[in-house]
């Protein structure tokens, strides 16, 4: 079959007026079961014959990458979603969703697998920086408009992971086991709320099972509920692999499995199964219905594209001036500024400040796993706090510890045999007789050392092949430089012809691509400044004899790490003298791709290795000190009273440091607020006792007692709770008050739409800068209900956000609660329903801390279904 584009680019455009009706007695079933599936990883499959495209979707979540993990188109990369979530500015976030759309069609493709917007069970998720808030309410919200903006464009949504997928352990074989109750009030809500406020056109099913059924043969979840209740038209994926049936899958109502070529939709396969009466033909063509009308609606909005002549992805200079502003107000938005004692920031004025940390020159982009892309352009903090210092600032630099779970990447100090920047890279067969050919067939330049080659195909190579990366080492210092290979196969290092990793036998099994690599060999050589040496790195695809296989996910790369070998105490000696000579320190730390990503959880909540120790070590040499933190979720902080100033930066994208030096000049006022709670400790998580796999299954035992939810009705003290935020300037709200009544809600089977309530609030900036602040309203239900059902105290349902409110200035901020706002799911009627009796709305400076009261009341049943 010809490649998909190129198939396109030869049919008429006849199938954008095609009756599909007419279409599907058009096809044989033959074609209809081949629609069924992708052709290849990010492309479904034409049928040139009807003049049927292809059409081609992208990965992910903060940036469109691209058709391949190997290949990477540099891309523009936002902010990671939990930044996003922190911005609560549902405008901005369109506008991301514009870009992306934007940058999605430069890659040839018309789907983005995005939003993710599973809940923040637990901040150990591996994927939790790929969603927007613990909050149901923030994370429906922001993804409708994040999804708004894609589809304003063109481009569909696809969005993620229908649903239960908290967390990575046992992700494919795990069952969630979810009460009515909370599945509905808290997992599902959010899909329910963008469901509602922007229709997205194609969701992604999870890995896992849901109350016993994997959920791409979930038919409740994919036909009763999405379909039917929520009046869902569009398209059902698979997660990439996470399609586990033939006949199940199609009799649930999945339309599409991903990626291709099938391992289960195989013509044979359902063939048979048609004619032994396990799949239905009208299930069949149900199926191939919903393909077919998604495939056409792109097509018809992306004509351009779709039935384009083959051509390389693009790159999107042209527009990076005004991408790059959008991104760094994104990332600026999204900075949370938890603590800042005797207003240490913003800084100023004539003073030395000592910038220090791993993070502080590492260009910590976003999270792994199917979020990677390659950044088209990047600002490290220590670049962005350089640029744009105030005038008379003097910085100075010191690494003070590692903080990577691999050791760095390349780096400049490494190029190509002739001297140019990057790698040499080569690609051999392998011979009839098993060993490796003489010549390479593929010789490439690379200018990065991990290579993740799961999409990597050569005619020239078949399915076994060696990788080679051929470089020149210049020494920057006198000492001893350690190396470390991560593969998937088998993997060499030599320096100067020397062995110093042998990583091709007694193989551990680590996290790296997707669980299907080894935990990291490392080997050590002697170095002298300024001489050079030859670096070799050899990978053999092929498992070695004692492997125990690949992991579900497998891909083959290959990642090869060099650093300086340093006595960790001297290097916190070091930087702790540096801070001591400086008037500020300001320490850059995190977490990183190596420590959250897809694949794997996080094992606590700690900052990596000697992190803790650094920060508390800087802090006594000078207690002018202040924090950056670079994470996708909460760290703890057990150094918290001992700096001045904590600034969470999340990961940040593109401009990442220039939008922390915004904040931390006090060129941006921050107006990022917590969408999650940050925990003193993993035993204050609601779901610290039940969040792993325990043979097989997961019980969601905490309930509706997710997020702050559980710290406010168990009386805990986060380290910081959901919703805080602070300013350089300051915020009062006065006159809360109710503007329009509750309206007049019919008895049962009547138009619970008809139920609205309007809240406004005066705030007003009381302080000496102008700023921007989100307001956020909470509902409280009666204090005795007549269910006798125990209800959240109060619950995030509106927010609005203010732009440039100056000194002294206020502003009115009204807003309109509906049914979701005061509904719960009844388990008993099955249906959604609220409580009677004397409601409440307050206003939140966070989640702990209520200020003001507006008082409506529920006089007769509200009783609902659908959307």
């Amino acid at each position: 079959m010809p490649a998909p584009n190129e198939a396109n680019h030869k049919m008429d455009r006849s199938f954008l007026s095609a009756k599909i009706p007419d279409l599907l007695k058009s096809l044989t079933t033959d074609e209809k079961i081949s629609l069924l599936a992708g052709q290849d990883f990010w492309n479904t499959v034409p049928v040139p014959r009807l003049n049927i495209p292809s059409i081609k979707v992208s990965d992910g979540p903060n940036g469109a990458r691209g058709g391949s993990f190997y290949h990477m188109t540099p891309a523009t990369a936002l902010p990671a979603a939990t930044a996003l979530g922190a911005t609560f500015s549902t405008p901005l976030i369109r506008s991301a969703g514009e870009l992306l759309a934007a940058e999605t069609k430069a890659r040839n493709a018309v789907c983005l697998l995005a939003p993710t917007i599973n809940i923040q069970r637990s901040p150990l998720g591996g994927r939790a920086f790929e969603s927007f808030s613990e909050d149901p309410t923030l994370s429906g919200l922001i993804a409708a408009a994040y999804i708004n903006g894609l589809q304003s464009e063109g481009v569909s949504a696809a969005i993620k992971h229908f649903v239960g997928n908290d967390q990575e352990h046992e992700r494919n074989g795990e069952d969630s086991i979810i009460a009515p109750r909370p599945l509905r009030e808290v997992y599902l809500r959010p899909f329910q709320l963008a469901q509602k406020h922007s229709g997205p056109q194609a969701y992604m099913t999870s890995y896992n099972k849901v109350n016993g059924t994997h959920s791409s043969e979930n038919k409740w979840l994919i036909d009763d509920l999405l379909r039917n209740e929520w009046g869902f038209k569009g398209l059902v994926m698979s997660d990439w692999f996470g399609t586990y049936s033939v006949s199940e899958s199609i009799n649930a109502g999945l339309n599409l499995e991903m990626p291709g070529p099938t391992v289960w939709r195989t013509t044979q396969l359902v063939n048979h199964l048609l004619k032994a009466h396990k799949i239905d033909p009208r299930q069949l063509d149900k199926v191939v219905t919903g393909v077919l009308e998604w495939v056409q609606m792109l097509a018809k909005k992306n004509e351009d594209i779709v039935y384009a002549a083959p051509s390389p992805e693009k790159t999107r200079y042209d527009d990076k001036e005004a991408d790059a502003k959008l991104l760094r107000r994104l990332g600026a938005e999204g900075i949370v500024l938890l603590k800042n004692e005797r207003e240490i920031l913003p800084l100023k004025g004539r003073k030395k400040v000592a910038v220090i940390g791993p993070n502080a020159k590492a260009k910590v982009i976003t999270g792994g796993g199917s979020a990677a892309l390659r950044a088209a352009w990047s600002s490290s903090p220590w670049t962005g706090l350089q640029e744009n210092a105030p005038e008379g600032l003097e910085l100075s630099y010191s690494t003070g510890c590692e903080g990577t779970k691999f050791l760095p990447l390349l780096n400049e100090d490494f190029t190509c045999e002739d001297g140019s920047k990057g790698f040499d890279l080569r690609h051999y067969p392998v011979e009839d007789s098993g060993e490796m050919a003489k010549e390479a067939t593929v010789v490439e330049k690379w200018d990065t050392s991990d290579l993740f080659m799961a999409d990597f195909t050569d005619p020239s190579l078949g399915k076994a092949f060696c990788t080679e990366v051929r470089a020149t080492f210049t020494a920057p210092v006198d000492g001893e430089y350690e190396f470390g290979l991560v593969v998937t196969g088998k993997g060499w290092v030599w320096v100067d012809e020397e062995l110093i990793i042998d990583n091709s036998k007694k193989q551990t099994r680590g996290d790296a691509f997707f669980g299907s690599g080894t935990i990291e060999k490392k080997g050590t050589i002697k170095v002298q400044k300024g001489k050079k040496y030859a670096i070799r790195m050899l990978h053999d695809n092929r498992q070695p004899e004692d492997s125990t296989g690949p992991a579900v996910f497998a891909g083959q790369g290959v990642r090869l790490g060099a650093f300086l070998k340093t006595d960790p105490d001297v290097a916190i000696s070091d930087a702790a003298s540096l801070a001591a000579q400086s008037d500020v320190a300001v320490i850059v730390v995190g977490l990183n791709a190596d420590w959250e990503s897809e694949g794997y959880d996080r094992p606590d909540l700690s900052l990596p290795l000697r992190s803790n120790e650094l920060i508390s070590a800087v802090a006594k040499a000078n207690p002018n000190t202040v924090v950056v933190i670079q994470a996708g979720s909460a760290v703890s902080m057990p150094w918290i009273d001992e700096v001045k100033g904590v600034v969470y930066a999340w990961y940040l994208g593109n401009e990442c440091g220039n939008a922390i030096a915004d904040v931390v000049y006090g060129h941006r006022n921050p107006s990022g607020r917590l969408p999650i709670t940050l925990p003193k400790r993993e035993l204050d998580i609601a779901a610290n006792l039940n969040y792993k796999s325990a043979r097989t299954k997961i019980h969601y035992e905490e309930g509706i007692w997710v997020g702050y939810k559980h710290f406010n009705a168990r009386g805990i003290e986060p380290l910081f709770p959901f919703g805080h935020g602070l300013s350089y300037t300051e915020f009062e709200y006065a006159d809360l008050k109710i503007v329009e009544k509750p309206s007049e809600a019919k008895a049962e089977g009547g138009d619970s739409d008809s139920w609205k309530v309007g809240v406004s609030v005066q705030v007003k900036n009381v302080g000496k800068v102008a700023g921007d602040h989100s307001v956020h309203f909470y509902t409280c239900p009666p204090a005795e209900t007549a269910t006798g059902l125990k209800h959240p105290q109060w619950t995030l349902q509106a927010f609005e956000k203010v732009y440039d409110l100056q000194p002294g200035a206020a502003k009115t901020v009204t807003v309109t609660l509906d049914k979701y706002a005061v509904s719960h799911w009844d388990e008993l009627w099955n249906t959604w329903r609220a409580e009677q009796g004397e409601w409440t709305v307050r206003v939140g400076k966070d989640a702990q801390t209520m200020v003001g009261e507006a008082k409506f009341v529920i006089d007769r049943e509200l009783e609902w279904r659908s959307l």
